[in-house]
């Protein structure tokens, strides 16, 4: 009959696969999900909840470890088991330290723990969040365990070590969950699958979106600072160590608290996470008395339902945690973000950024922009609906798949074959050296090497200069093709007050004529269709040190050129320091004397006026004019002048007047160099020049004499650059090509 017919035909073809779907959907789907930390289980803990309230579809297994087990960190697994939630295996995976081995070292105890919790419970589906060194090693071991990754929040970008580790579990991960459309095009953009990719948003604003309009929030603020703090009239500070710049984020932290002591306003700190740098943040808080203080309530754990009612109604967050950019701007309150830690996170305006958070002042002028204001609620990161989004996901990952991933590169072009010179093909720049007598142009390689080097007289006039500096470049150009260098750009080294944003020379010295307003970049770059920077000869002397010479790897030194005049460059927190109308550094118009010799700046008593060539050569002709220079084995012819080696040359030979010339220069140059060393405390100077060995130690025994004591133990070093004034004009172009910032 018809019946038979149609019950035969459904045996006979495939069923659709709605109803293959759902056949398979009757067997419960193992989800177990690892929390490491008290911040991934504000996520998880939604997604959770969830799970467990489905115990038809889902069968869910927790496993705790990382942080969570740790006393100092508040022991926060018990506000998983106040969830009332099962937790099926507690691991103890954090190697104490906090520091970069420490670190390390935990996330290979997870790795050696973990096999056996996996393979006994045999997940389904491994739920990972975010980008923690233990999330790592969780989905490190469930991908070479074969064992499906769901990776909660991948795609994002924040500013540390953070970033890498994220990005490697989103490589790990078989399906991701992201908060944002950002965070999507990320993940496709990183070849993964567009198909296994869920725009969710974050767990989280599921509860925050719901728990803002709660009542209750006035006694959760009493009952952690106090009957007599009132909403809004507080702030929450949460600040974690950058393990790539521990040193700075530790300056960083010791500023946010001396910034919050002077406002003056009752405050919540949080202790740091347990990354590499949080013990030594730690000290910091306990030396300034923090957990004394009558306006400080120092705490490792706040529960998150109460945490985030102190969030939303704080006059302001203060540090460089997610939870500000991220969570509290759910909630419109106002949030200072420190350093780099967030760079790249999508915020809204409700976060000011002070990234270069260098000085009390700053933090504290942000305070006062931020404090008590209040902001339009953003929902960047989620409408309050993940959770149903994420469980609807899991139900539609098909088990029966096979399990490799597969990546989705984009299309490229057929790699073309190149020519073997091609491949070993030298970086190079070009640099050109104006001085008072010659003008030198060279070929440097990245390494520093002199490749080739082109000597010419210094034109009088500004045509004849600019010609020739065009035609010696197009020389070096054609020969750098022979020698197999590739020209990245031009870099000109000069005498004279620079502009360097625009290539323009503003004031020269009084050695080369016709060189003031002169825009040096322009010409050259439309001749030679090169990028080009342009430098005062000081100033690149200290970037020649800084890339290759003793004040590579320095943070803070000051190196001081000793020849014809005196002049220097300044590298602060590794940055060359121009000052606001280019005239930081002219060291050598430093005033040592108040009576001294006039200088060739106008003034009297600079450091070029004792202690410059031009000076030491002066003093040379007056005793050579009054036959008190030579001495014996000494002759001076008449078509010789008189220059300053004559006058070492003497003192060398026992000349008292001689002597007495170059100790007078020795101590002015070290006069000087005390004043630097009380206005910007360098840990090194580097003395450049012709002249600089011969004052090394006068200098160095005028620092022991006048400097401060802190300061005495500076170093004191003669370059051993050959060419600084050529190598510095190449940095600038070959910083460049390596993106580093100039």
């Amino acid at each position: 009959n018809a019946g038979s017919l149609i019950r035969h035909k459904i045996k006979c073809f495939p069923q659709p696969k709605m109803e293959q779907s759902e056949k398979r959907l009757k067997k419960q789907l193992r989800v177990c999900v690892a929390t490491c930390n008290r911040a991934d289980y504000s996520k998880l803990a939604p997604i959770m909840f969830g799970i467990k309230s489905h115990p038809e579809i889902f069968d869910l297994e927790v496993v705790v470890l990382g942080s969570h087990l740790i006393d100092d960190y508040g022991n926060t697994f018990r506000m998983i088991e106040q969830d009332e939630f099962d937790i099926g295996s507690k691991l103890h995976t954090i190697v104490r330290g906090e520091d970069e081995a420490a670190m390390v070292e935990s996330v290979g105890l997870a790795l050696v723990k973990l096999p056996d919790v996996l393979q006994r419970l045999a997940p389904d589906i491994l739920l990972v969040h975010g980008d923690r060194f233990d999330a790592l090693a969780l989905a490190t071991a469930a991908a070479l365990m074969n064992i499906r990754i769901l990776h909660l929040e991948g795609g994002e970008v924040s500013g540390t070590i953070d970033d890498s580790i994220r990005h490697a579990i989103s490589k790990l991960a078989h399906y991701h969950a992201v908060c944002t459309r950002s965070a999507e095009r990320h993940l496709i953009s990183m070849c993964e699958d567009h198909s296994r990719i869920l725009l969710a948003g974050c767990p989280s604003y599921d509860k925050l979106l719901s728990a803002h309009q709660r009542d209750y929030y006035i006694d959760i603020i009493k009952s952690w600072l106090g009957d007599a703090v009132k909403e809004q009239d507080y702030i929450v500070a949460l600040q974690h160590p950058v393990t790539t710049d521990i040193k700075n984020s530790i300056k960083i932290y010791e500023l946010m608290l001396d910034a919050l002591i002077s406002f003056n306003k009752k405050t919540l700190v949080l202790f740091p996470n347990i990354d590499a740098g949080s013990k030594e943040m730690v000290r910091v808080m306990r030396r300034k008395g923090i957990e004394q203080h009558p306006n400080f309530r120092a705490v490792k754990h706040v529960p998150f339902d109460q945490f985030i009612q102190l969030v939303a109604h704080a006059g302001c967050m203060i540090g460089n945690s997610s939870c500000g950019v991220r969570e509290a701007g759910a909630f419109g309150t106002p949030v200072i973000n420190l350093g780099t830690r967030q760079t790249g996170r999508e915020t809204g305006e409700n976060v000011l950024h002070v990234r270069d958070a260098d000085t009390h002042n700053k933090i504290y002028h942000a305070l006062e922009l931020q404090f008590g204001k209040r902001y339009p609620c953003s929902k960047i990161y989620g409408d309050g609906n993940a959770v149903q989004r994420i469980l609807k996901f899991m139900q539609t990952i098909d088990l029966s798949e096979p399990l490799q991933k597969k990546f989705c590169f984009p299309s490229v072009k057929e790699c073309i074959s190149q020519d073997i010179d091609h491949i070993l093909e030298t970086q190079s720049a070009l640099a050109v050296d104006l001085g008072g007598t010659n003008l030198r142009v060279a070929i440097i390689s990245m390494k520093g090497k002199v490749v080739k080097k082109y000597v010419q007289l210094n034109p009088k006039t500004f045509e004849e200069r600019i010609e020739l500096i065009l035609t010696m470049c197009k020389q070096a150009m054609a020969d750098a093709v022979h020698l197999n260098c590739r020209i990245l750009g031009v870099g000109v080294s000069t005498g004279g007050r620079v502009n360097p944003q625009d290539g323009i020379v503003l004031h020269s010295t009084k050695l080369i004529n016709e060189w003031s307003s002169v825009d040096i970049r322009t010409p050259l770059s439309s001749a030679l269709h090169l990028p080009v920077w342009v430098d005062n000869d000081g100033n690149c002397a200290a970037l020649a040190e800084r890339k290759f010479g003793h004040g590579k790897g320095i943070e803070n030194f000051v190196t001081i050129i000793t020849g014809t005049g005196i002049g220097g460059g300044i590298i602060q927190h590794n940055e060359l320091i121009h000052g606001s109308t280019f005239c930081a550094a002219e060291l050598g118009h430093i005033v040592v004397s108040l009576e001294g010799p006039e200088c060739m700046c106008g003034s009297h008593g600079c450091i070029e006026a004792y202690s410059s060539g031009l000076a030491l050569q002066r003093e040379a002709k007056r005793l050579h004019d009054e036959d008190l220079l030579l001495m014996e084995g000494m002759t001076v012819n008449n078509k010789e002048q008189v220059n300053a080696i004559h006058l070492i040359d003497a003192a060398c030979l026992g000349n008292s007047k001689a002597e007495s010339v170059l100790h007078t220069a020795g101590t002015a140059l070290g006069l000087g160099i005390v004043n630097i060393l009380h206005m910007i405390n360098p840990s090194l100077v580097i003395l450049s020049g012709v002249l600089a060995a011969h004052y090394e130690n006068p200098v160095r025994q005028v620092i022991s004499q006048r400097a401060l004591l802190s300061a005495q133990d500076t170093k004191v070093m003669v370059s051993e650059l050959e060419d600084p004034a050529l190598l510095g004009a190449a940095s600038m172009v070959l910083d460049y090509t390596t993106r580093r910032t100039y």
